[in-house]
Parts: C-alpha cells; structure tokens; sequence
C-alpha cells in the first residue's frame, strides 16, 4: 500500500473533489438509469462543508475525498472518494479505519449511504456498518458505538 495522509479540506479543493466524484460515480449512477453530468456536480457543490472534510493524498498528489458530517445522534460518513487506479489497494480502508477510530474513542454511531450495488457497500460492511433501510436507489447504512455492535471478525 502507498504512503498516503489526510489534511483538512479547503474551499479551493471543491471542484477537484466534484470532478473525482463524477468518475467515480458515473458507473453505478449509469447502472441505476441516474447518471446526470450537471446534476452529479451540482449536488456536491451545494452540499460541500470543508469544516467537516478531509483531502486524501497519496504520494504528495490528490487522491480522494472524505467528510465525517456531525448530526444530531452521528456522523454521517459523506462524499468518499478514490481515484479509480487506487482503490482495491488497501488506502480506502486504512483512512476509514482511521476516521472511525476517532469516532469510536468519541463513542460516536456512524451512518451513511450507498448506491444500491456499489461494490463500497462490501468495504462497509467489513468494517462493520449494517444495513438499516434501503429504497430504489440508496442503501443506508449504520456502524454502532463499540458496546453496540460486539467485536468485529
């Protein structure tokens, strides 16, 4: 695995970020018939918080994105992105791992959502998130406190 860091987010880094995510998304959003060029850009932009944002670098370069949003009873795990030469690789795991580490020292439940068949969904999964609900597009997800949730395979 390559040497990678987080840094907090900027404002300056939202339209690398949207890019990333128009790639990244475009193959399960195009599965689901939802693939909107404007709109998977657009949503980003209006939803972006760099306070609640981190940019992943491998090597020194852009890599990814990744916010932890505080609600009022979680953090909702948003807007996670790799660059597509890099996932499988071992670096999508070890900055979540280390993101809920922070939430778990916090004694924070974390939530998120997933396109339906996104293969991200197994990556959760693994690190322990369940499904909760799902409608026609999204599957939602949920990772409780460390007492809630026993101990992990």
């Amino acid at each position: 695995m390559a040497d990678w860091e987080i840094r907090p987010a900027q404002v300056a880094d939202v339209e690398t970020i949207v890019e990333l995510r128009a790639v990244v998304m475009r193959p399960d959003l195009e599965r689901l018939g939802r693939f909107d060029p404007h709109r998977v850009r657009q949503r980003f932009r209006d939803a972006f918080v760099p306070a609640h944002a981190w940019v992943i670098e491998v090597g020194g370069a852009f890599a990814g994105s990744v916010a932890l949003r505080p609600a009022e009873d979680c953090r909702w795990l948003e807007h996670f992105f790799l660059a597509p030469h890099l996932q499988g690789s071992g670096i999508g795991t070890a900055v979540l791992n280390h993101l809920l580490d922070r939430c778990d020292r916090d004694d924070v439940v974390v939530r998120l959502n997933v396109l339906r068949g996104s293969a991200a969904q197994r990556l959760y999964e693994r690190l322990g998130f369940t499904v909760e609900s799902e409608d026609p597009v999204d599957v939602f997800m949920v990772r409780g406190t460390p007492d809630r949730r026993g101990t992990p395979d």
